[in-house]
């Protein structure tokens, strides 16, 4: 993860993590192309390519690479492209969640997020107002139902205090029945 804390954006190769649906990526990548007119590549794990992309793209597809040694070798060919950016799109989709982040740990690339709209922002101390309501949002801890995440978290301990109280005073109440 590089320029955390810079705000430039680099100009250079484009890598797209497609770990969410295609149709996201599809409407993404079109605008990605006519934005930064560099070269977009991109990681998946669905069959065929998504529509847009770009010419001269390599897709990369996970099912290739199973396996340490082999996710070695995908993270080693990645940096040696050296990209300046990398995409990762988060839908709410449980689509290549260990992936996605074990790639924003591995390439030195500035890193945008994707939301469901095919929307982006950089992951930089610039944009942590919108960067904090997703998470918040994504947590279920903004809007309407904050109030009802909250109260099932602080209720939770009492809840199963309870139920492991009454759980051993059935199991205690039918030992002493037993004799």
């Amino acid at each position: 993860m590089r320029f955390l804390l810079r705000r430039r954006v680099p100009a250079g190769r484009i890598l797209f993590v497609e770990s969410g649906s295609r149709e996201i990526s599809e409407r993404l990548l079109p605008t990605l192309w006519r934005n930064h007119g560099a070269p977009v590549d991109v990681v998946t794990c669905f069959p065929g390519l998504p529509q847009g992309l770009p010419p001269g793209a390599t897709v990369f597809r996970t099912g290739d690479y199973r396996g340490r040694s082999a996710r070695k070798r995908l993270y080693r060919v990645l940096r040696a492209r050296r990209y300046a950016l990398l995409g990762i799109l988060c839908s709410g989709e449980r689509i290549m969640t260990k992936w996605k982040w074990a790639l924003a740990l591995q390439i030195p690339a500035k890193i945008f997020i994707v939301n469901e709209n095919a929307d982006y922002f950089w992951l930089d101390r610039l944009h942590l107002g919108p960067i904090w309501g997703f998470v918040l949002f994504r947590t279920g801890l903004a809007g309407t139902g904050a109030v009802r995440t909250i109260a099932r978290v602080v209720s939770f301990p009492f809840t199963l205090i309870y139920l492991l109280l009454y759980a051993a005073t059935v199991h205690a109440v039918r030992a002493l029945r037993r004799g």
